[in-house]
């Protein structure tokens, strides 16, 4: 599990006015607060939600 490629993603934009589909994806990633950081596995799943809300996001490879 450790092998595995990660990601850290935080949160530089806010929510508030966004889409409800963006929202989602935002919480989906473990981000609540602007300035939040998470660190996500690399996967399919996780890349597409960063590519939906990419212009909220800063990513970094952890």
């Amino acid at each position: 599990m450790s092998s595995q490629a990660k990601l850290k993603v935080t949160l530089v934009k806010s929510t508030i006015g966004r889409l409800e589909k963006h929202k989602a994806c935002v919480a989906g990633l473990g981000l609540r607060k602007t300035g939040s950081s998470a660190v996500v596995i690399d996967t399919p799943e996780n890349r597409g939600m960063i590519n939906r809300v990419s212009y909220l996001l800063k990513v970094e490879e952890a």
